[in-house]
């Protein structure tokens, strides 16, 4: 019998081959958006890992809508054509189903790269850009306040996540998730952290969804639809008076009521003075309400690295997809290793089949350590 992490699932006119998720990470290595040699490199070789889905990192709707300098963008024909060449390299010699994420980075953009300056504000001189938000509320001491958006900022922030749809259907990529997590912009407008609008954007939980509604509204009538579209929503802040559980049910079934088809249940971001205890699986249960609440499939997602443990999430049908960052990053053959673990099969690239097929590997990445 197939343990169950190594089945296919089925989300409109996609399936994968198995329920593992490369998750999205941001790498900070585009130039003016645009990729580079090194997601060539990044992406190439999470295609042949055995993962049923790769999804690209936070891929920037706009350029004022960037993190960092060195931020993924889709707002141009130059970042368009970049992504092509990645997605082309995976598709030749992978089998994982590609999948992306689109994002607006609002007031926790214009930041230092992580290696550099880790969580502070671009200074002026190194070439920090303005940034916009729900409300001029700073990201946190030391940071600048954002532009209170405007109504024309509001729908040009709506056709920017629609042309960057249309140029995701157009690379070919199977699923799309829109990030409306981790403080970031479309976050922002959730959380009464962030949110102190006077307007019909603001105030009431049904005012504070306006907007991101708007947005999810827009790109899934610009998207196939025969491809999915998600969500990746911070299911709670973690602060008292911030964005909690129950909201987040509310919108999940919102965003079900509009052609959303999963949730990845992630947590966080909107505020430094969040509590969070970490811990393997810290974020299950919330992928396991929200799926029970909202009738969604879910991801998991949140220092998942014990195949046995994923493999329950499943066939105890706590999430439908186990996503994984800090995992794969360790281990990009983490899939390999949860096959030989779990007495399962996942495919891999001919030229690595002496590795692959080797019993004393298998033997090896099936000991205890995974138990």
């Amino acid at each position: 019998m197939t343990a169950p992490l190594f089945s296919p699932m089925t989300l409109r006119g996609l399936t994968t081959s198995n329920r593992i998720v490369v998750s999205p990470m941001c790498q900070y290595s585009a130039c003016d958006g645009s990729a580079t040699d090194w997601h060539l490199m990044h992406y190439g070789q999470f295609a042949v890992s055995g993962a049923g889905l790769v999804i690209i990192e936070a891929t920037h709707v706009e350029a004022r809508g960037r993190i960092t300098e060195g931020c993924l963008g889709l707002y141009s024909d130059e970042n368009e054509a970049a992504l092509r060449r990645v997605v082309a390299l995976c598709r030749e010699h992978g089998s994982s189903r590609i999948g992306m994420q689109l994002s607006h980075a609002g007031r926790k953009g214009s930041a230092c790269l992580p290696w550099e300056n880790r969580g502070r504000p671009l200074a002026a001189e190194a070439g920090a850009w303005e940034t916009v938000a729900a409300s001029p509320v700073p990201h946190d001491e030391g940071w600048p306040a954002p532009r209170e958006m405007t109504g024309e900022d509001l729908e040009a922030v709506i056709q920017a996540h629609v042309q960057a749809v249309r140029r995701a259907a157009r690379l070919g990529i199977d699923l799309i998730e829109v990030h409306i997590a981790h403080g970031y912009l479309l976050h922002g407008f959730l959380s009464p952290l962030a949110n102190r609008r006077t307007d019909a954007f603001g105030g009431s939980l049904a005012n504070r969804m306006a907007f991101p509604l708007a947005v999810f509204r827009a790109m899934r009538g610009a998207w196939p639809d025969d491809r999915p579209m998600g969500v990746r929503l911070s299911v709670q802040d973690w602060v008292e008076g911030g964005w909690s559980v129950e909201d987040s049910v509310v919108f999940g079934r919102e965003l079900a009521a509009l052609g959303c088809d999963y949730l990845t249940a992630s947590s966080g971001g909107v505020s430094p003075r969040q509590q969070i205890e970490l811990g393997e699986g810290h974020q299950v249960e919330f992928a396991h309400r929200l799926k029970r609440e909202t009738g969604l499939p879910t991801m998991a997602v949140g220092m998942i690295f014990d195949p046995h443990f994923a493999n329950e999430l499943i066939s105890q049908r706590k999430s439908d997809f186990v996503a994984l960052a800090r995992g794969m990053l360790h281990d990009p053959h983490w899939s390999w290793a949860a096959a030989a673990a779990l007495g399962a099969e996942v495919s891999h690239p001919p030229q690595y089949v002496r590795s692959y097929r080797s019993a004393w590997l298998r033997r090896q990445r099936a000991l205890p350590q995974f138990h």
